[in-house]
């Protein structure tokens, strides 16, 4: 492992990537999903690639992603242009085709000796994307930052920050889609991409029939959010549910929602639990969890293209008393966020839009007792290949603030999932100590499993002994 102090990555000069061919010169409006306050921010993606040595040795990564991102652009211009803001807070882009900002970099290190460094959360993320002074803000800024950093090992780190009204995750993985197309030598993306944001604006007149529990608290308020109040004291962890932990979590819920519990759901109702039990949180105080549900396919009955890149998802919020949600079973939990999630529908997803417009794009909830995930281990990232094979991590590259982000992770040959979490310091140690807690494999368990495991090995040494005596 390389010691974070010795790393220097150095960086060419800042450009701007513009489209490779003109584009339309206009002004597109957002969709009322898109320019919620509670998408104002930039989300950062990490990929990283291995050295494929079957390309020629003069193919340079730096080279051949430019070149795609220009003529990538040429399809998704409006990711070339600056935001605008109108009556009543309405984004809109004004496609200028300014482009999107690119650095080359290098550093003298291999992959090898990054090892889990690059692992969310990144903490040589400011290395890998440096965060130019007057870049990132949401207004009239850049809409996407781009650095590629080559290594000594020939392979290189993609790093990207990317505005969220612009687009959600499938939204963003289209267009890593593309230009990874490009860089491979197609001339068009296999999927065009689709504006039509007034699919998602709000109803005329706009109406509001659901509940929307992730937007309660701070309709009418002005305090200061959770996360912002504890700046100075926050800090990320990533924590890791394999086979292992997850049998455990199984173990605990009753029986009737064993066959309905996704692996997502279950990991969300320990966090929730484990979160609120680390906030030592007022016990009659409401907690909330909200998954991020996407709209696209059949399932929620949204009718999208294939190519739609804007967000496309709500958020809907599940909602207990700090004092059950502590002392309760893990079924608890779990029932709550099973059936928060299936409030999500077309219905539900018009009724945020309406509620948006009509109360000034509210920001979602921001108190300490508030948790947003966002399931990203099957979002495609690694799947983006620019000529050099699949990444060997690709996904967001750390929490942000109250959102985290589940992303697959091999732990030695095991497939598992990945959490970054952030929270102040002192709640983060009793996070920990609860997740360890409630986590732990009963010592019968362990004592079966090992007894399990001799009796296997027994079976196999009896079956080749048979074997060898035929």
């Amino acid at each position: 492992m390389m010691p974070l102090s010795v790393l220097q990555v150095r960086r060419l000069q800042l450009e701007l990537i513009t489209p490779a061919k003109p584009t339309p010169q206009e002004t597109k409006f957002l969709s009322d999903i898109d320019d919620q306050e509670g998408l104002r921010f930039q989300v950062p993606v990490i990929m990283c690639y291995k050295d494929n040595p079957s390309l020629n040795k003069n193919c340079n990564p730096v080279k051949v992603i430019r070149e795609a991102l220009s003529r990538a652009l040429v399809y998704y211009y409006p990711l070339a242009g600056r935001l605008k803001e109108g009556p009543n807070r309405k984004l809109m882009v004004d496609c200028n085709g300014e482009g999107i900002l690119f650095v080359e970099a290098s550093a003298d290190v291999t992959l090898e000796q990054l090892g889990d460094k690059i692992l969310p959360p990144c903490p040589l993320l400011e290395e890998f994307l440096f965060n130019f002074p007057g870049s990132d803000g949401i207004i009239g800024c850049p809409l996407l930052l781009v650095q590629v950093t080559c290594l000594t090992c020939g392979g290189f780190i993609l790093a990207l920050r990317a505005n969220h009204t612009m687009c959600d995750a499938p939204g963003l993985l289209l267009f890593l889609t593309a230009i990874a197309e490009m860089a491979r030598g197609a001339h068009a993306p296999s999927i065009l991409p689709v504006w039509e944001r007034e699919l998602l604006f709000a109803r005329d007149p706009p109406r509001i029939t659901c509940a929307h529990h992730e937007y309660e608290d701070v309709i009418g308020h002005s305090d200061g959010s959770y996360a912002s109040s504890n700046q100075s004291n926050m800090v990320q962890r990533s924590f890791y549910f394999g086979a292992k932990e997850m049998r455990v979590l199984r173990k605990q819920i009753p029986p009737h929602l064993i066959s309905t519990c996704s692996t997502f759901d279950l990991i969300t109702a320990c966090l929730w639990k484990c979160r609120t039990l680390a906030l030592n949180i007022n016990p009659k105080e409401a907690v909330r969890v909200s998954c991020i549900v996407n709209a696209r396919g059949k399932h929620n009955n949204v009718r999208l293209p294939l190519g739609y890149y804007g967000n496309a998802f709500a958020f809907p919020a599940a909602v207990s008393k700090a004092e059950p949600l502590c002392k309760n079973p893990m079924g608890y939990a779990l029932e709550l966020v099973k059936k928060a999630k299936a409030t999500m529908n077309e219905e539900y997803l018009r009724s945020v839009a309406d509620l948006l417009v009509l109360r000034g794009r509210p920001q979602y909830s921001s108190t300490g007792s508030y948790l947003i995930v966002s399931d990203n281990t099957r979002a495609g990232f690694g799947d983006v290949n620019f000529g050099w094979g699949q990444p060997i991590f690709a996904g967001p590259a750390k929490a942000l603030d109250l959102i985290s982000f589940y992303v697959q992770h091999k732990n030695n040959s095991e497939d598992g999932i990945l959490v970054p979490m952030c929270l102040p310091f002192s709640a983060m140690e009793r996070f920990q100590q609860e997740l360890e807690r409630i986590t732990l494999e009963p010592k019968e368990d362990i004592c079966n499993n090992l007894r399990l495991t001799r009796i296997m090995s027994m079976i196999v040494s009896v079956k080749r002994n048979a074997l060898s005596v035929m």
